[in-house]
């Protein structure tokens, strides 16, 4: 590959498109800078890009995980002069603050997803860190007053950061998947999503650092009821600190988020303007917003040479056009069916800690110390145990073994855990040891499984043009299956209860989550087998696509009412 380089990119993600400025042909530029791309060898590069992108993923696993352990230190704060369950936050306060998230991810996923394909991706990457740092902060600056409740200021916020949160997942994904090296692009991604388990891990050791820190304050209470006074001052202090900490990574992260170039598929199949990525590039390499090229070059490559690049316009006659076709309307059911079964599950076991840290011994305690202390400690084996060991070994495997195959192999031996839980239920809670032994099988096959496929999946298998869009829809998929845990199947486990912490419904719920995996495994047959394979063989935006593109639309000849319906990208 002949002529010199340009500049371009950070330290994370380099600038490829820069690499070839000196090509003049537009088809030929494309397939050189994707060819490096899928086929470079794996070096500190990638490992810097995985880091950039599995920040945001730790952060967003922190502040979802931070608020479990927060929300014992809500109860003791801003409940203890309530009439019954003195000290503890009531379950309906609890479960709202938790959907909250929920619900702003919903919303994030689904807008920037679209706005990723629409505008671009280093546009958007970056805005999505700096929602959560505000929404961060905000929250452990938050109190209550006489006319808005601490629960209201904590959902408005929760909201808002889980608008950033959702953004995170099709951005980090797409990005991720489309500087990745061919041959170890599954590896990538799994490095970046395991950083859930990281962010989990990092939540529970804080927790445990404040308690420990507020040990001779919280050993005056006997009890959470019992807290005030200087007890109840640290617990305050405690779950603000809990909270906080989740802005220190993303701050971290923020500055190469904001100065990554644009991804060359994008720049080449979507954008379509040459020499304006070019400029975009040196831009923001010198700290400016944007780049402004030679209009009159520009005018003439755009006129001589865009045509050539032939691929559809993004529009939602395309988008529809597209979809409706089985063999890719398939795939999009598959991707966010698949991520749906999964989270209702997924979320709804985790709604049910509380009963694992019990039959193992890690609950309650002699004073508010111990109490606290023992449930960072038993969150901490927890994760430790099961979720932590399944990321990692996904990623060791995922490039070998095959995405297809360990979704469909994680789906059916779930499927096996939760009936064997749901029907022998009763034995098990007798018998611990089984209990716990059950619970860390479930979480090891989740994440080494559908847990981390679904989210590598719909970052390979879309066209570029609606690749951002389609992962969003998949991920919000998933979370619409986690409001469904959070709402309907929280509750059900106490039907019937004589009180609050009695589970009586809990064994027919394992069974309904049984039921959700078997479905699990027919939505799996409906995607492809992504590994090994480059992005363009899997969306079918090939060279000879490109060049030979007899159905597609040409830029120049789209015009009048053509043009009304043809989405800005």
């Amino acid at each position: 590959m002949a002529g010199a380089l340009t500049e371009g990119g950070n330290s994370a993600f380099r600038n490829h498109n820069n690499d070839f400025a000196h090509v003049e042909d537009p088809i030929e530029r494309r397939r050189l800078a994707l060819a490096e791309i899928d086929n470079a060898k794996f070096g500190w590069y990638h490992v810097r890009a995985i880091v950039v992108a599995g920040v945001g993923f730790f952060t967003d696993s922190y502040d979802i995980f931070a608020i479990n352990l927060a929300s014992a230190m809500l109860g003791v704060v801003f409940w203890q002069d309530a009439k019954t369950n003195v000290g503890k936050i009531p379950s309906t306060a609890d479960t709202a603050i938790k959907v909250s998230t929920s619900g702003g991810t919903v919303i994030g996923q689904l807008a920037f997803g679209w706005l990723a394909d629409r505008i671009g991706r280093k546009r958007m990457y970056g805005i999505e860190l700096i929602i959560i740092i505000m929404a961060t902060l905000a929250q452990a600056l938050s109190s209550d007053s006489r006319a808005i409740s601490i629960v209201g200021i904590l959902i408005f916020w929760r909201v808002i950061m889980g608008i950033g949160i959702g953004g995170d997942y099709p951005l980090s994904s797409i990005i991720t998947s489309e500087f990745a090296t061919t041959k170890w692009r599954g590896a990538m991604m799994g490095s970046v999503f395991a950083m859930q388990g990281i962010g989990q891990f990092a939540a529970a050791i804080v927790a445990l650092i404040v308690t420990t820190g507020f040990k001779e304050s919280l050993e005056t209470a006997s009890s959470v009821a019992k807290c005030s006074g200087v007890c109840q001052l640290a617990v305050d202090k405690m779950w603000r600190v809990v909270i906080g900490f989740g802005a220190v990574p993303a701050c971290v992260a923020l500055y190469y988020r904001l100065t990554i170039p644009e991804t060359p598929r994008y720049t080449f199949d979507v954008a379509r303007d040459i020499v304006k990525a070019d400029e975009d590039v040196r831009a923001y390499i010198a700290g400016k917003r944007e780049g402004h090229p030679d209009e009159v070059r520009r005018a003439s490559v755009i006129q001589n040479h865009t045509a050539e690049l032939v691929a559809p316009k993004a529009s939602w006659a395309d988008f529809w056009r597209h979809y409706s076709q089985w063999k890719n309307g398939r795939v999009l059911l598959g991707t966010a069916g698949s991520w749906f079964f999964l989270d209702v599950a997924f979320y709804g076991l985790g709604l049910n800690n509380s009963i694992i840290l019990g039959a193992i011994g890690w609950s309650g305690g002699a004073n508010v110390y111990e109490s606290f202390r023992r449930n960072a400690v038993g969150n901490l084996i927890l994760i430790c145990a099961g979720a932590i060991p399944g990321y990692w070994v996904t990623v060791a495997t995922v490039d070998t073994i095959g995405r297809k195959t360990i979704q469909l192999m994680g789906f059916i031996i779930l499927t096996i855990v939760f009936i064997v839980i749901g029907f022998a239920y009763d034995p098990l809670l007798k018998s611990n040891n089984g209990l716990l032994g059950l619970y860390v099988v479930a979480q090891f096959f989740f994440n080494f499984g559908p847990n981390a496929t679904t989210f590598i999946v719909p970052g390979e298998c879309f066209p570029t043009r609606y690749r951002s869009t389609s992962h969003g829809i998949s991920a919000a998929s998933g979370k619409v299956g986690a409001i469904i845990a959070q709402c309907v199947f929280g509750p059900l486990v106490h039907r019937g209860a004589k009180d609050s912490s009695s589970t009586p419904w809990l064994k027919h719920v394992m069974q309904i989550f049984a039921l959700f995996m078997l479905c699990g495994v027919f939505t799996t047959l409906l995607i492809p087998e992504t590994k090994r394979k480059t992005l363009e063989e899997l969306s079918g935006e090939d060279t000879d696509t490109l060049v030979n593109p007899s159905p597609m639309i040409h830029p120049e000849k789209v015009s009048g009412e053509n043009k009304s319906e043809t989405l800005p990208v």
